[in-house]
């Protein structure tokens, strides 16, 4: 029996899922211990960082990654940064194999005037924000206006739309950090502009999060009825699959606009941003539309035009991603998920991509190595194991319960660190 050490950085959905596929190639002649490491002291990534709170069905794919962790040869080590602690190299020399699965956290940037102003901002710094990231609580993000812009066509973008433009009282039985709760509660904004720079058939948005929008009690949802026909008509005769469910979910929305509510979303296709307006904070966005240049008016912008990977020392980057060809990165190293595509594709892409990936990880393996592992390279005495993140999960799901919540997210590393027991 050949026993094999993979280390993989980064505790997210690409990451289980390469688990996972190391766990499903074990046979009689190998077996994998893995050992997956953390920077942060709570694992499932964008699954509990990311991912919208009023959504909370796609965060059941956390009871995936448990059944991955409970397995005997799985390891967490979270609470631990790889590049600055431990170095990449370091880990090379000890494993037989190291997976980069640490997604894409920057968000890109539209590169006009006016970006860097008081109330322009990232989504990759909002979403983090109202899902209790530990590195976002501190974000400000000024609501008292009563006009906000949305820049992007993708499910981010209408995340990002849908928790400005919902009544906050909605989000009370879900997860959503309580400091975002209050702030929402105390917000201006009534007015919401999704703008995307090319028309409704290339907007990117899954039918799914577009069928939602009717049902939003207290918000009106407005889609130009003529951007959508123009559209269907730019599309052709025979629209992929995808386009064609977007555009019949746009069509249904422009020809039943609803009206009566205080709170409004808008959709605005083909208009790209020239510049965000303001002296000391954001006043308005520059347009150009194919009718000449529109003027919006508003106090908030929030950007969700993609996202780039972080850069590791020692992994090399380019265009925002990590460098590789297929996955393989260079003899030892192998990347999945967003860091490796780029962010593209939903939480369930992932898993194919991480099990074509940990194939060719299988095929490449040479015979195990005896150099030990990462438990002999860490210096903290504040590394959350399983048991630890256990703990953290069992108390936040026990404060979630007398709130009639799923949970109630610890958001201070302190914090979280004291109820993993450390």
């Amino acid at each position: 029996m050949l026993h094999y050490k993979v280390a993989i950085i980064g505790a997210g959905p690409a990451g289980y899922f390469a688990a996972q596929a190391l766990h499903n190639l074990q046979n009689e002649e190998r077996v994998f211990a893995i050992d997956m490491i953390e920077q942060l002291p709570t694992p499932w990534g964008l699954v509990r960082s990311g991912v919208a709170p009023d959504h909370p069905k796609m965060k059941t794919v956390s009871k995936v990654f448990e059944k991955i962790a409970a397995d005997p040869n799985f390891r967490l080590f979270a609470n631990v940064e790889i590049g600055t602690e431990i170095t990449v190299a370091a880990l090379v020399e000890k494993y037989d194999a190291v997976v980069v699965a640490t997604g894409s956290t920057l968000g890109k940037k539209l590169g006009i005037p006016g970006e860097d102003l008081y109330g322009s901002m990232s989504a990759a710094d909002f979403a983090p924000w109202y899902n209790a990231h530990p590195d976002f609580a501190d974000v400000k993000v000024p609501f008292d206006c009563d006009t906000a812009v949305v820049i992007g066509a993708g499910n981010v973008a209408m995340d990002v739309v849908r928790m400005l433009a919902l009544d906050p009282s909605e989000l009370d039985p879900t997860d959503t950090a309580d400091h975002a709760i209050t702030a929402f509660k105390n917000s201006a904004v009534r007015k919401v502009y999704l703008s995307a720079r090319r028309g409704a058939e290339h907007a990117a948005f899954t039918s799914p999060e577009l069928r939602e929008l009717p049902k939003l009690q207290h918000t009106n949802v407005i889609i130009e009825r003529s951007d959508i026909e123009a559209a269907i008509v730019r599309a052709g005769q025979t629209p992929g699959k995808d386009v064609k469910s977007n555009l019949d979910a746009m069509l249904l929305i422009a020809k039943n606009p609803k009206i009566d509510n205080d709170r409004t979303m808008e959709f605005l296709f083909q208009h790209t941003p020239k510049e965000i307006l303001g002296a000391d904070r954001v006043e308005g966005v520059v347009y150009s539309t194919p009718n000449g240049d529109v003027r919006i008016k508003c106090g908030l912008v929030i950007t969700a035009i993609g996202y780039q990977a972080a850069s590791i020392n020692g992994v090399p980057y380019e265009n925002g991603k990590v460098v590789n060809v297929d996955g393989r990165v260079h003899a030892g190293m192998y990347v999945v998920g967003w860091a490796k595509r780029g962010p593209t594709g939903v939480i369930g892409t992932n898993k194919s991509d991480s099990a074509a990936v940990v194939e060719l990880l299988v095929a490449d393996l040479k015979p195990p190595k005896n150099a030990g592992d990462i438990s002999q390279l860490i210096t903290s005495q504040q590394v959350v194991d399983q048991s630890g993140w256990l703990r953290i999960d069992a108390a936040e799901v026990a404060a979630g319960e007398a709130k009639g919540k799923p949970r109630v997210k610890s958001i201070k590393r302190a914090e979280l660190l004291k109820k993993a027991g450390i």
